[in-house]
């Protein structure tokens, strides 16, 4: 529903339109809901008088939000957050409001307080349990949830029993709490759970349970053989399901029964994987560990808001259920364990523990025909071998057939690996397409885009692809046209392609507010300009650390203080820094032959003139570099995409190193080479590895794909083998001529500057966030912090 708010029209989320309904051969009637069910006579009557006969009936009428019976929870300004009608009259009232709170911390309630955070408003969440997401996360991950969600501006109020609302002193209305205590809002939007809409079946007399929901067996069938009922309105085993997975295996029940075969619904996992917030959030089968003699495992790391846990069966083979907050990348993995009841390693830990080591990953091959693929549709790898079986030879065929990966989306990656792996064993042709919306690799883009002259995504998916494109596609194209052309980033035909960090030139931290990494080519910096940082630090109240890549990082900043910021920064001479692209970072170098008595060559001036020619250059992946003034190696060159080592006739040049979670040490490439010829290789490795990699693939990654690896970019850079030299120095030159710096050029046009606002309908900024003092500087308040604080402001 949120999607909404971030643009989204409302006929975006229909799962069919009444065309499609025509399509299917479905007579499908609107605005006029069912009155009665006369079960004796079989027909259905409406509310306009109109008559259906039936032999089967299935009732799929859904259910309706839970609004507490609290006194004043009928006031205009309390809300509830279920339709589209909901979502105009919360932003309706958000026009004139400072304060909003969330009554329910469940998955819904945090979309919502997310809805009303990106509405402007200082956001609440009011929950009765004693955690967040209390059916899915235990209590260390909801801890950890809750430390999350008040680091980014939502304040969590937990253990509240609203006893009524009333008028508010200071704002529209006052939530006065059985503990005593009170909160006034000017808002309020119920998300409390949800309510079978079972009312039909009552009236019908068909059997509901004690607390709402029609009781159906497990062929979906209610009291009365020849009425199904499916979704949220029903109860089976005492329970109502209320995801999506479920619902439509229901549902799948339902036809495969009308359609004379038998089936059963035997419940269904309510295992899930999600971001709320920007939190990622997973939680497999018994979360809490109820089983009895069940043993967990609990990893958790506060400095990096990550929690994890699993519960294994008593002898530790089986996995019987998992959170994760903050890293959801084991999630596949857990959920196969244990959905397939695999049998876990002897060192069950070693799956969430990150010093345990490389945890064992279990592959696509190693599954059962029986393991859960898509939960949303229910489908099954034996599912998806079968699709392939009865001809379908590719992702978007076996999407087609089976409906995997349509739903949540969270399967795509695993599905994606599934298909290239069966496609792979048969010996057929893997499709290796950057996306559904485009049937070429990233490679082939770029291709078609150069030759083409393709400047925008609308031209590209108009010439070149369908659909609309999605958040694989869009950032790979934009980074490909930058490449190729290096325009704004931010101009009005690029800028809803391109991730967050780049859509506002600045890395999105933790707590919501942004750093600021000027370029300090080579590490080289004057006293006058370490004053300037050091005032604008002051003056914006801005935390400041030296980085790794030799410069200097300012942390804090609100996204409208951008702006102001950097007109003092490009005052003083400095430009981006492009830490927040997929671009060159750092040149980082020794101070060489200039002062160093072990220097042989000029490292500082090298790494200078590199940094300033390649700097902007956009990529498939971040590149950085650095110039060691003798074979001692101080400026860490052979850990670097390309590194440069003075000699005595002058310059070694390394490529394709890197740092990070998977070190590797760069390869020789050529030897004592004269400033001309480096800078000349340099070029035509750069350039081509923007146009032969992959999505997101570093250097490193790029040459141990290439045949022939080291000895084949060799012949091509050096050789020129391919006989692309010449156009690959052009396109170097076009890059370097046509830089210009992205901030510099935003301040100088007003347009582009009306993005720097916190809010989308409001001027105000953003009060939700806290810092405290630590080593005489400003970090981000902790959760228990921010409530020391706020309680002490109020």
């Amino acid at each position: 529903l949120s999607d909404v708010f971030a643009g989204r029209e409302p006929a975006d989320l229909a799962m069919a339109t009444r065309q499609t309904y025509r399509d299917w051969g479905v007579d499908a009637h609107f605005g006029d809901p069912v009155d009665k069910i006369e079960r004796s006579r079989k027909r259905v009557v409406t509310a306009k008088g109109r008559v259906f006969e039936y032999d089967k009936l299935v009732l799929a009428t859904g259910s309706y939000p839970f609004v507490p019976p609290v006194p004043g929870a009928d006031h205009s300004r309390c809300l509830t957050y279920r339709t589209i009608d909901d979502l105009g009259q919360i932003r309706a009232k958000a026009k004139n409001s400072r304060v909003g709170v969330v009554v329910g911390g469940g998955l819904l309630g945090l979309e919502c307080a997310n809805a009303l955070r990106n509405l402007g408003l200082e956001t609440h969440v009011v929950e009765f349990a004693p955690g967040l997401m209390g059916v899915q996360l235990d209590d260390g991950g909801s801890r950890m949830l809750r430390r999350k969600v008040t680091a980014l501006g939502v304040e969590v109020h937990t253990g509240k029993n609203t006893q009524k609302i009333i008028d508010g002193e200071t704002s529209a209305l006052k939530m006065e709490f059985a503990d005593g205590e009170h909160l006034e809002t000017d808002v309020i939007v119920f998300s409390a759970g949800i309510r079978p809409c079972d009312n039909l079946a009552r009236d019908s007399e068909l059997a509901v349970g004690e607390r709402g929901g029609i009781v159906i067996d497990y062929h979906c069938k209610t009291s009365d053989s020849d009425i199904f009922a499916i979704g949220e309105c029903a109860l089976f085993g005492g329970r109502i399901y209320g995801l999506v997975a479920p619902g439509y295996r229901m549902a799948e029940v339902v036809a495969e029964q009308l359609s004379g075969t038998v089936a059963q619904f035997k419940g269904a996992d309510m295992s899930t994987k999600l971001k709320l917030l920007g939190v990622d959030v997973g939680s497999i089968g018994d979360a809490h560990g109820r089983a009895e003699g069940s043993m967990s495992f609990v990893f958790s790391d506060e400095r990096e808001d990550c929690y994890k846990r699993i519960v294994t069966s008593a002898d530790g083979k089986q996995l019987l259920g998992a959170v994760l907050v903050g890293d959801c990348d084991s999630y596949d993995t857990l959920l196969q364990y244990h959905l397939n009841a695999i049998e876990l390693p002897a060192d069950p830990q070693c799956l969430i523990v990150p010093s345990a080591g490389a945890a064992p990953l279990l592959g696509v091959g190693a599954l059962p025909a029986t393991a859960t693929i898509c939960s949303c549709h229910n489908v099954t790898k034996g599912d998806v071998v079968s699709s392939l079986d009865a001809g379908c030879c590719s992702l978007a065929e076996v999407k087609c057939e089976t409906k995997a990966s349509t739903g949540c989306g969270g399967c795509a990656a695993m599905l994606k690996n599934l298909v290239e792996d069966e496609l792979a064993a048969r010996g057929v042709s893997v499709d290796k397409s950057i996306c559904e919306h485009f049937p070429y690799t990233r490679q082939e883009l770029y291709h078609l885009a150069r030759v083409g002259e393709v400047k925008s995504f609308g031209e590209m998916i108009e010439q070149h692809g369908s659909g609309r494109g999605c958040d694989i596609c869009k950032p790979a194209l934009a980074s490909i046209m930058a490449s190729l052309w290096n325009e704004h980033v931010l101009e009005p035909q690029h800028v809803g392609l391109q991730d967050t960090n780049d859509n506002y030139l600045a890395n999105m931290q933790k707590d919501g507010t942004y750093s600021i990494v000027p370029r300090v080519a080579g590490g080289e910096i004057t006293p006058d300009k370490l004053v300037v940082l050091g005032s604008v630090a002051q003056k914006y109240n801005l935390y400041t650390k030296i980085t790794g890549g030799q410069r200097i990082d300012l942390f804090g900043a609100r996204l409208d203080q951008l702006p102001a910021i950097w007109q003092e920064l490009v005052a003083a001479d400095f430009e981006t820094g492009h830490a927040y692209g997929k671009s060159l970072r750092t040149v980082k170098s020794c101070v060489g032959s200039t002062w160093c008595r072990y220097g042989v060559q000029d490292s500082v001036a090298m790494a200078i003139q590199l940094e300033n020619r390649y700097k902007g250059l956009r990529s498939p992946h971040k590149l950085k570099s650095g110039v060691s003034g003798c074979t001692r190696e101080c400026a860490e060159a052979q850990s670097k995409d390309f590194g440069v080592i003075a000699t005595e006739n002058g310059w070694n040049l390394y490529v394709c190193g890197n740092g990070g979670m998977r070190p590797r040490h760069a390869d020789l490439f050529a030897t004592d080479l004269d400033d001309e010829t480096l800078i000349r290789y340099i070029d035509r490795f750069l350039m081509f590895y923007v146009r032969t990699a992959d999505r997101l693939q570093r250097t490193s990654v790029w040459m141990d794909n290439l045949e022939g690896g080291i000895d084949y970019l060799r012949e091509v850079v050096i050789e020129d083998s391919l006989g692309i030299a010449a156009e690959l120095e052009a396109q170097m030159a076009h890059i370097v001529q046509t830089y210009a710096c992205e901030w510099k050029a935003t301040l100088d046009d007003p347009a582009k500057l009306k993005r720097f606002r916190q809010f989308v309908n409001s001027d105000a900024t953003d009060d939700g966030v806290v810092f405290v003092k630590e080593r005489n500087q400003v970090r981000p308040a902790r959760v228990e912090e921010r409530l020391r604080l706020v309680a002490v402001g109020e």
